[in-house]
């Protein structure tokens, strides 16, 4: 059974404008909550196309939607096992060519988090793997134990903005020479020792954001990002909404960037007293400042905390 909680439920819902016979895309199923929430909104003429690179996602929702009295077809609702940077062809695939709202949660599922044999976490020992995809090749244990020092390093500098990156690679290089490293319950103690004693006491565990850094490498999260706010903005119909979740600030700045290069007009010199490039914004921004989940919603939720809800509509 999911425990995943889905975030700022409500903000997403009255910024998308859902509504009965909509088309739309949950480019990030995960736990499925925001999918079963949208199904009972645009239900019962409206389609939904619900996206995960996880199997175990995509086939734990669908022994879910056999439980659910849907008001809507059993053809309208559509799971596809595959990456969301590859939107548009998954919607010609289906012989949708536009959409008329889009919504992705780039946090990683809870279920993902605390299932133990995904490794993940560093609560719960396991084989270092943290594959969003279980048929990707790299794994974290790669990550760890195969790359160069200073490749290492500048990951866990970009990726997870430890300020003790240089010292904790330096505790993996030392141990990769005695022996491979295995087990999250491994690189975490590995951390563990890297890092000041104040920085034990910390509002977050210590071996969070390394954590984080090898995920994201493992899974190319911000490359697929990329790709996919690019492509949604293509597929949207006029008048069209998409709702990004983001967890991380290079999240966050990768979508602040795209969304404000498409919503801009003439780029011509300021000298110019006539526009020359004839360039029309795209997109017009909703949300001018992120949304952030309120303290109650931290307080049931905790990693809630860092999440910031962006939305913009296609002109």
């Amino acid at each position: 059974m999911s425990v995943h909680k889905p975030v700022l439920l409500q903000e997403i819902f009255k910024g998308l404008c859902l509504k009965n016979g909509d088309v739309v895309v949950d480019a990030t199923l995960g736990g499925g909550g925001h999918s079963k929430q949208i199904l009972e909104i645009i239900s019962p003429d409206g389609k939904l196309i619900s996206i995960d690179r996880d199997i175990e996602a995509v086939e734990n929702f669908k022994t879910k939607l056999k439980s659910l009295k849907l008001k809507t077809k059993k053809e309208n609702v559509v799971i596809i096992n595959n990456n969301f940077s590859r939107i548009k062809k998954i919607l010609e695939s289906l012989e949708i060519f536009s959409a008329d709202k889009i919504l992705a949660d780039f946090g990683i599922s809870s279920d993902q988090l605390d299932d133990p044999e995904r490794g993940f976490s560093f609560q719960k020992e396991s084989r270092l793997d943290m594959r969003m995809n279980k048929e990707d090749k790299i794994t974290a244990w790669d990550v760890v134990n195969k790359y160069e020092e200073k490749k290492l390093e500048n990951i866990i500098k970009k990726f997870g903005e430890e300020r003790y990156a240089r010292s904790i690679v330096r505790m993996i290089m030392k141990e990769r020479k005695v022996r491979t490293i295995n087990t999250t319950a491994e690189l975490a103690e590995i951390i563990g020792k890297s890092v000041p004693r104040k920085y034990h006491l910390g509002k977050i565990h210590w071996a969070t954001k390394t954590f984080q850094a090898i995920r994201m490498e493992v899974n190319r999260e911000l490359d697929h990002i990329e790709i996919f706010l690019q492509q949604s903005i293509e597929v949207l119909n006029k008048k069209g909404r998409l709702a990004v979740i983001s967890f991380h600030s290079g999240e966050d700045r990768i979508a602040k960037m795209i969304f404000q290069k498409n919503a801009r007009g003439c780029i011509c010199p300021k000298e110019f007293p006539i526009c020359q490039c004839y360039r029309m914004p795209k997109i017009k921004i909703i949300t001018k400042k992120p949304i952030v989940p309120d303290e109650k919603e931290i307080k049931i939720n905790p990693r809630a905390r860092s999440a910031k809800l962006r939305i913009i509509e296609k002109i």
